[in-house]
């Protein structure tokens, strides 16, 4: 098995096109990296970053993860990618009930350009007012005894460093789903949490040093992170196949038609999208809390922290509601009712037209409640133990979930682009079944 992922590895650089377009992957990510550890200007960042690690919580470690350490440190990128997926948030509901916005989805290539610019400028707007929070906040933290010079210079400066870091990572993955490998925006996060891996794992063997956990304890953490891996590598792979049987057709001479197929309805058709939504939706008003030195809102900001009854209440919720809007958005039962008609395609057992589409309706119905379900479970359950336990966060299963799950997308894109040339994938039976398989 070794021996042959070896191979398709060897096989990945002997692709032009698909060497080139993984370097260039690795390159924009390094990229990322580096200015992930760039100072934002008139901050005195030692002290401040000792400060937020000591008094930042859940709700600090939480956030952390998805800027890749860069808000404990306060860089250039500290708000990270979350202003972009907010803004895609906000575009994806307004386009529910919005016409206009209706319509450009269904446009095509052209309506899609022009919900993106939409989006690029709702992130902008998005880190403009976090920057400027931010920027008050700290002016306020500890009677501004980590700013270097405060006022309106200061403000300014922070909110045009932070908006223009958003803006860079933003185009850094528009680049990076364009020329390289994997959706950029999702290897951005992704990059982030390994990044931080290899230090929790020293944390987690320094607990154990120190005596802080026991040996039966840290066995039982990593059988736990393998089961909830292999669960995840599972469900994300289920499909429930959907018969459908297409009529014989006379065209001329020829004869179209009379084959048996399926369409494959994915348990989990959402993927990460909806656990990172609801975060991001939750941390927009508990990011402005935490910076704000007023009881009430500190109140409210503790309120909002992963681990609270509140929080989990809310992010369940959402990752549910995430699942069944996402699903309806990426699939129209009646579009695929329709389409089936139009070639002669029917379901056994089920009459064509509204028929066919309140059967999948159904169906998807089904099957993406169960998604939701496991969905809750892996980010809610792993989480609640840690929080209990005092394990390090990043082996929540928030994160596992992301870095599964577009690992998985990313093998499966490279495994496409080597079949297309004739070259083995990374199995040698079958294809690698991503998310977006």
């Amino acid at each position: 098995m070794l021996e042959r992922l070896i191979t398709s590895f060897q096989n990945i650089l002997k692709i032009p096109e698909l060497r080139s377009r993984v370097l260039f992957t690795l390159a924009m990510l390094a990229v990322y990296r580096i200015g992930a550890h760039i100072p934002t200007p008139g901050i005195n960042n030692d002290e401040l970053a000792a400060f937020l690690l000591d008094q930042g919580g859940a709700l600090l470690g939480f956030l952390d993860i998805f800027s890749g350490g860069s808000l404990s440190r306060l860089t250039i990128f500290a708000l990270g990618i979350m202003p972009y997926i907010s803004a895609s948030i906000i575009l994806q509901l307004l386009t529910v009930v919005i016409p206009h916005l209706s319509k450009l989805a269904k446009e095509g290539e052209r309506g899609r350009k022009t919900i993106i610019q939409y989006t690029r400028y709702g992130t902008i707007g998005i880190a403009l007012i976090q920057g400027f929070g931010i920027a008050i906040g700290l002016e306020g933290m500890n009677g501004g005894q980590y700013v270097l010079d405060p006022g309106w210079p200061f403000r300014f400066m922070t909110v045009i460093t932070l908006t223009a870091g958003t803006a860079f990572l933003m185009w850094l993955g528009e680049q990076i789903t364009e020329r390289g490998v994997g959706n950029g925006i999702s290897l951005i996060i992704f990059a982030g949490i390994v990044a931080r891996l290899p230090s929790a794992v020293a944390q987690t063997f320094e607990m154990y040093r120190v005596g802080e956990l026991s040996l039966l304890f840290l066995i039982l953490l990593v059988v736990s992170m393998l089961a909830v891996i292999t669960a995840i590598v599972f469900l994300e792979s289920g499909r429930r196949k959907v018969p459908v049987q297409y009529a014989k057709r006379v065209v001329g001479r020829r004869v179209y038609g009379g084959q048996s197929t399926h369409i494959p309805l994915k348990i989990n058709t959402a993927g990460v999208i909806p656990p990172i939504f609801a975060s991001s939706i939750i941390a927009f008003p508990a990011t402005i809390t935490s910076f704000v030195q007023v009881p009430w809102v500190q109140a409210l900001g503790a309120h909002l922290a992963p681990g609270s009854v509140v929080y989990t209440l809310m992010y369940v919720s959402m990752i549910i509601f995430f699942c069944f809007f996402y699903t309806a958005v990426v699939l129209n039962p009646v579009d695929m009712a329709d389409n089936m008609k139009k070639y002669g395609g029917f379901i056994p057992g089920i009459r064509p037209g509204q028929r066919t589409a309140d059967y999948i309706y159904k169906v998807l119905t089904r099957i993406t409640f169960a998604g939701s379900i496991y969905l809750a479970i892996v980010c809610v359950i792993p989480e609640l133990l840690i929080y209990k336990l005092n394990v390090p966060f990043y082996f929540g299963g928030t994160s596992l979930l992301i870095v599964v799950g577009v690992g998985l997308d990313t093998a499966q894109q490279i495994e496409s682009h080597m079949l297309m040339r004739n070259y083995e994938g990374f199995l040698a039976k079958g294809r690698l079944k991503g998310r977006s398989g």
